[in-house]
């Protein structure tokens, strides 16, 4: 790892003008590219603590070895030198689009004297028509096989062509009246092309005159009881609404735009684009991205910009762009869309109408687009064995850990203090086997002894449900939800039943125990698992902020490649472990203010009302507490404190909260089940509202 301050330029190296920078490695690898306003500014910000600058910004900079930089004229030019070199260079803390396959386009080359309709990928030519891009090739061929009946346009091969001319037989096509075989001059090449252009018309948009037209034609020919003419344009009418019909109306006034929306999260972003041509959607392609560097949503949309136009200029970047968020500065990027197109570029964020109404359709697509990717990456059975033998290879096991619980405290401001315990098994969640856990005590204002109490109480109960023979003789597990634990305390309420009858247990242990955390997380969990005397169960912590695997009693953590299938596996059970305890943490606070007799004490407000509640614990509590008692609390006047006795006084006690999920009676103090400082933790179904609510972040 390399000391930055090796290779800091030395002061009045760096010009105070725009350009771009590269930062190399000791392989003279190009690792980031980025550009600045101010090459001196911002490369300044490269090079001050460590300790202030962002995880992933940090490993960058002591990745690389050396800094170099290009100064251009205007931001502009650094924009598009600094596109040119990520594609040269890929650099690796860059952000990269995976799946950014070749999407087709329909094209029709009208730079031929017989231009031809096909479907073509990769570099756009210049003097050929591109419509789309469009999900699938086989989507291009339908729509073109609909119009081919109105608009007989050549589609086959230079080679076919050719053929068709020596032998002066059309193809197939020529003789269904699906080409108009201008291979045997049945149509003069001026006829043709003409032909060809009116096909642009109508996929540019341009619909409603044609079919007016054809229509008009067609009660002519009625009219003139040419009844066989006026049933093809019939015919033919219903082919052009039928293509209409797979692409409809969504923005009015024949709009050309493109909307870009993005979903994240800490570790990845989608993208997703819809390209909006007369009004219709046209075409729709997406992104993944990993998140490999500090960035935000603004300068993701910038990326995506760069990926989108970078290649492309005229009538393929649309007059409007519409995006979730604004690149910082958005000028430049306007002025270079404006630059790409030869005429100028709205480039804005919707705030109302039909747009806006487009652009959250085309946000749902991103994130489910995110959602699909992470489940597909899950799911897959070869990936899920790859990701648990490269931990156990990572941490020195002995096997590959196929079952794996998750530890992660959730509080606020030391209030409401909870844990989570989630479970996978062979890689994927196990959410019948998920427990919450409610902290009391001295721990809530720590986050490594709450952790020491939660492992401590989930593998108290392990030893003695392990001491156990199996059998669980009636009574044991008692209609009062509770049941005498190896430690002589109460432990949670009644557990969920397996198929058999008989109640799920924690006598399972698992072979990897994860905290959500760094070293005096791990070393708490250790040192609880030491005083209980299990010595058979690794333990190991994931740290947020730079992605590292501290191990008990491990001076330096074990970093796992950012492509590793490990370190995702690992990363997606800390952040299950997180949501669900934020999810718990939220509901209990929630609970704790929800139709509180104070929201009827005249005068007093919410910060007052939580300096009530925080103070004395409960509502119950201080109805019992005197008008002196009341006043200790800060902010709070006696005149208030009379106000708020007489009002607890008139106030009828509210009838205990029942859990509808398990039927529990609810404790009035935070609105959880009853437990005690031992109680193992609460299971929960994977059916219960916390999980219904889905991921949270």
């Amino acid at each position: 790892m390399a000391d930055p301050s090796s290779y800091r330029p030395r002061p009045g190296e760096i010009p105070d003008s725009p350009g771009v920078y590269r930062f190399r490695d000791e392989h003279r690898r190009v690792i980031y590219v980025g550009k600045a306003k101010s090459l001196r500014q911002r490369l300044a910000n490269y090079f001050q603590d460590l300790a202030n600058l962002h995880p992933r910004t940090r490993t960058m900079v002591t990745t690389a070895a050396s800094v170099e930089w290009t100064v251009v004229s205007t931001e502009v030019e650094a924009l598009q030198l600094e596109y040119s070199w990520i594609k040269e260079y890929d650099p690796r803390f860059n952000v990269k689009y995976r799946d950014d396959k070749s999407y087709p386009y329909l094209a029709v080359t009208m730079n031929e004297e017989f231009p031809r309709v096909q479907v073509m990928r990769g570099h756009k030519k210049k003097g050929v028509r591109y419509f789309g891009p469009y999900g699938h090739a086989w989507a291009i061929r339908d729509t073109v096989d609909l119009l081919l009946r109105v608009f007989p346009v050549r589609t086959c091969s230079a080679g076919v062509f050719k053929n068709a001319a020596r032998t002066g037989r059309p193809c197939l096509l020529g003789y269904i009246g699906k080409c108009s075989a201008p291979c045997v001059e049945r149509i003069s090449p001026d006829d043709h092309w003409d032909l060809a252009d009116e096909f642009c018309d109508f996929m540019a948009g341009r619909t409603g005159t044609y079919l007016r037209r054809l229509e008009r034609q067609m009660a002519e020919a009625a009219e003139e009881m040419e009844y066989e003419r006026a049933a093809r344009l019939r015919d033919d009418i219903g082919a052009l609404r039928k293509a209409m019909e797979k692409s409809a109306v969504v923005l009015a006034d024949a709009t050309d735009a493109d909307l870009i929306a993005v979903a994240e999260d800490e570790l990845e972003a989608a993208v997703q684009i819809f390209h909006v041509r007369g009004g219709r959607v046209r075409g729709q392609r997406g992104w993944v991205t990993d998140k490999v560097e500090e960035i935000t949503t603004g300068a993701l949309v910038e990326h995506a910009l760069q990926q989108l136009y970078g290649e492309e200029t005229g009538d393929a970047v649309p007059k409007e762009v519409l995006v979730p968020a604004l690149p910082d500065p958005v000028e430049p990027v306007q002025q270079w869309l404006t630059e790409r197109r030869g005429s100028g570029v709205s480039l804005r964020i919707p705030q109302r109408g039909d747009k806006k109404a487009l652009m959250e359709t085309v946000q749902r697509n991103a994130q489910q687009a995110l959602v699909l990717h992470k489940t597909k990456r899950a799911s897959d059975l070869t990936t899920r064995s790859r990701a648990l033998e490269e931990i156990a290879d990572a941490l020195g096991l002995d096997s590959a850990p196929l079952r794996i619980e998750c530890y992660d405290i959730s509080h606020l401001q030391g209030d409401d203090v909870v844990a989570s315990m989630v479970v996978f098994e062979d890689g994927l969640a196990r959410k019948s086997e998920y427990r919450r856990f409610q902290i009391k005590g001295f721990a809530g204002q720590d986050d490594v002894r709450s952790m020491h109490e939660v492992i401590t109480r989930r593998f108290r109960r392990y030893l003695a449900e392990k001491e156990k023979t199996g059998e669980w003789a009636d009574g044991e597990d008692g209609a009062d939800g509770t049941e005498a634990g190896g430690d002589g305390q109460l432990m949670d309420g009644p557990a969920l039943k397996d198929d058999d009858g008989r109640p799920k247990r924690f006598a399972y242990p698992p072979q990897l125990v994860v905290v959500d955390g760094g070293q005096p997380q791990v070393a708490a969990a250790q040192r609880a698992l030491d005083e209980l005397g299990i010595d058979d169960i690794a333990v190991c912590g994931l740290a947020k902020r730079l992605e590292e695997v501290w191990l008990p009693r491990e001076d330096d953590p074990v970093v796992l490649p950012r492509t590793s299938e490990g370190l995702y596996l690992l990363q997606r059970v800390r952040d299950e472990a997180h949501r669900f305890a934020i999810t718990y943490q939220r509901a209990k606070r929630a609970k704790r203010f929800r139709s509180s007799p104070l929201d009827d004490v005249p005068g007093l407000g919410e910060t007052r009302k939580q300096a009530l509640i925080k103070h004395f614990g409960s509502v119950k509590r201080l109805r019992s507490a005197t008008i002196d008692q009341i006043c200790e609390v800060p902010g709070i006047g006696r005149k208030t404190a009379e106000t708020v006795a007489v009002a607890l006084a008139q106030a009828t006690p509210a009838a205990p909260a029942v859990n509808t999920a398990t039927g529990e009676i609810m404790d009035d103090e935070d609105g959880a089940p009853e437990t005690t400082a031992d109680a193992p933790g609460e299971p929960v179904s994977a059916g219960t509202p916390d999980e219904r609510r889905g991921q949270e972040r």
